[in-house]
């Protein structure tokens, strides 16, 4: 066949496909043509103009002209619309010829690019062309329109996609979400500011594009997502450098086993928050096969003798091994310096079928292990997880921390009470301001002078200093040398002795029980859910939380702790169903509607009767950050990680 004749065949072609989508569109009610820029912004925006110069642009970033002189020649994909027998069609062969040729379409397009998208001023057939025969990129020299910056979330993405393209020069790669760009460069191993070598550059295209095909022959869905946001999920659990050494075949399955993350992802990250333990009657295959033997292991990265939220967990099992050790096996890892995803991977291979992962800092091992085996029901110790097929598990500490606080004021006499937080990660300030709240119940006049573990210095001893007689500490030691002793809320009396008040327990065995005991009577469906992000948030009425009130304390404030403990199993008290109002004075709530699950985990202001603030994510000591990475409330505001903390 001759170049001619190829080319008459292929626009033969392509009008069809320019009608078909011209009639498709019409018959919706939509526009059919390309987009024209000059009808979607004024005078004022494109005034406003940078020359890139030239540049391999991809061509389905094309969406349109700059002036709609010629826009009805094609339709919407720049495949034409006029006949063979035209002047417009003739040439349109005569340029497919020329691009059969020994030389091929070598003469640049020119064009300006608005909001990252593409408009032609001058060759249109030339993409016409090119796009006919599915190419992914045409030499361009490109103008661009910068719009003024406003609070429009698009524009905003916009301008970071701007600092991005001063590093890499490349249009690639698109997101949804603000702060993509800046999660992309530290995931691929750069600091926010390093340039992005040619041979770099050459290697993340060839490697993006393998991974976007993979997107689009897997999103049958229609997801509302780019191939980029898909990206960044799939590196949460993946290294790009893996990309590059897989077959086309290997990456659709490897992207295959993230993908239930993807589309929460698409969704919003939504979260299925189970405040109670499901009780669940044994399902008909169970009770016709037997309940599926049960193997739990539990996996530390603390050592129990060492942490005291280790410890807990650890007695959490021996608990479960005394209430289920004779229907169900438990075994143990421990993996202090790493080497976690090993040691889960052995618990699997010695016939665990449940995993307990007893920190946060666990996620990403607990990720990778539940996408690589589907019949391995993995829990994971945190709050506000939006990951599918790891189940995460918390307490409602602030329901306990509400009665403490009851005490607290009820026992100050100076109205100043001290409350030593550790991070500012979700439902850590639900329990400040619950304990804030349970103050004022009993003593509206107090104040609570509010300090952080995870900032310099030593909270226990600045509160002694200042004459705060009552102090709430934390509830729980992770190791740090000034919080190994004094827990709980007690009195510091005149002769600097601790006198125990109250103080929130967690009791891990209780979830621990409940769970396996739901796990046998729901039957092997029951192992996992791998299409929902779902968080277990118990609080008192489970069993996973309880309240040690001192024997020591007067016989009327004992029987408010109790009544108030009763208040909360019995649903008639909520610590936060009553007028609120932060440090500004701004009115939270007006006491007549209930806070969801999802708002008191992710809480970002403090009760008008604390002194002090949130901290800032910089104001943290080091050791703190990864955590509140994870886990903190303003997590998707922290700037990614430099390329010098991940080699840390």
């Amino acid at each position: 066949m001759s170049d001619r004749t190829e080319a008459i065949a292929q626009f033969a072609a392509a009008l069809r496909s320019g009608k078909r989508y011209y009639n498709a569109c019409t018959a919706k009610g939509e526009n059919p043509y390309p987009l024209v820029l000059n009808e979607l912004i004024d005078d004022s925006i494109s005034g406003n103009t940078v020359k890139i110069g030239l540049l391999d642009i991809p061509m389905d970033l094309i969406v349109g002209t700059w002036t709609g002189g010629r826009k009805t020649a094609f339709a919407g994909n720049f495949m034409p619309l006029l006949d063979e027998n035209t002047e417009f069609g003739s040439k349109w062969i005569n340029l497919c010829e020329a691009h059969l040729g020994p030389s091929g379409i070598t003469d640049p397009i020119t064009c300006l690019e608005y909001l990252g998208k593409f408009y032609v001023q001058e060759g249109n057939k030339r993409v016409s062309v090119l796009k006919s025969y599915n190419s992914p990129s045409i030499a361009a020299i490109v103008t661009r329109v910068v719009p003024p910056l406003t609070d429009d979330p698009e524009v905003q993405r916009y301008y970071e996609f701007l600092d991005f393209f001063k590093v890499s020069k490349t249009y690639l790669v698109s997101f949804s979400q603000k702060g993509g760009y800046a999660r992309l460069q530290a995931a691929l191993g750069f600091a926010p500011d390093q340039v992005w070598t040619d041979d770099e550059r050459r290697g993340f295209s060839s490697d993006f594009r393998k991974f976007s095909l993979a997107f689009d022959q897997l999103n049958t869905e229609k997801l509302p997502i780019t191939a980029g946001d898909a990206l960044l999920v799939y590196l949460e659990v993946n290294s790009f450098q893996e990309i590059k050494k897989m077959t086309e075949e290997e990456l659709r399955a490897s992207l295959s086993t993230v993908w239930p993350d993807i589309r929460l992802s698409a969704q919003g990250d939504p979260i299925s928050v189970a405040t109670e333990p499901e009780e669940k009657e044994k399902g008909l295959l169970s009770r016709i096969l037997g309940a599926p033997r049960l193997h739990a292991a539990f996996i530390y990265d603390f050592d129990p003798e060492k942490s005291a939220w280790a410890a807990a967990h650890w007695q959490g099992q021996k608990y479960l091994e005394e209430k289920m050790g004779k229907s169900i096996q438990i075994s143990s890892f421990l993996c202090m310096d790493g080497g976690a995803d090993e040691a889960m991977e052995n618990a699997v291979q010695q016939g665990a079928n449940v995993i307990f992962a007893t920190t946060p800092m666990l996620m990403d091992e607990c990720r990778r292990l539940a996408a690589k085996h589907k019949n391995i029901a993995v829990f994971n110790c945190s709050l506000s997880m939006p990951y599918a097929g790891v189940r995460s598990y918390y307490c409602r500490i602030y329901e306990g921390k509400f009665i403490t606080g009851a005490i607290a004021g009820a026992m100050a006499h100076d109205d100043r009470i001290g409350y030593v937080a550790n991070y500012p990660i979700m439902g850590v300030t639900a329990s400040i301001n619950a304990f804030a709240l349970g103050v004022r119940l009993t003593n509206p006049r107090a104040k609570i002078i509010l300090k952080w573990s995870c900032l310099p210095g030593n909270p226990i001893l600045e509160l002694k200093d200042a004459g705060v007689s009552v102090i709430s500490n934390r509830d729980e030691d992770s190791g740090n040398q000034y919080l190994s002793w004094d827990l709980g809320t007690y009195m510091v009396t005149p002769e600097h002795q601790l006198q125990p008040l109250a103080s929130p327990r967690w009791n891990w065995g209780s979830y621990y029980e409940k769970t396996m005991q739901s796990l046998l009577s729901g039957g092997i469906d029951a192992l996992r859910d791998s299409e929902h992000a779902i968080n277990d948030w118990w609080g008192i009425s489970s069993g996973v939380v309880n309240i040690d009130i001192d024997e020591s304390l007067p016989e009327g404030v004992k029987q408010l702790g109790r009544i108030l403990k009763n208040g909360i199993l019995e649903e008639v008290i909520d610590p936060f169903l009553c007028p609120i109002k932060d440090q500004e004075g701004s009115v939270i709530s007006d006491g007549t509607r209930a806070f969801t699950p999802d708002e008191l985990m992710k809480i970002g202001w403090l009760n008008e009767n604390i002194e002090g603030k949130i901290p800032t994510f910089d104001e943290l000591l080091p050791r703190s950050q990864n955590l509140v990475r994870l886990l903190g409330i303003y997590r998707d505001t922290i700037p990614p990680k430099t390329e010098e903390e991940t080699a840390l």
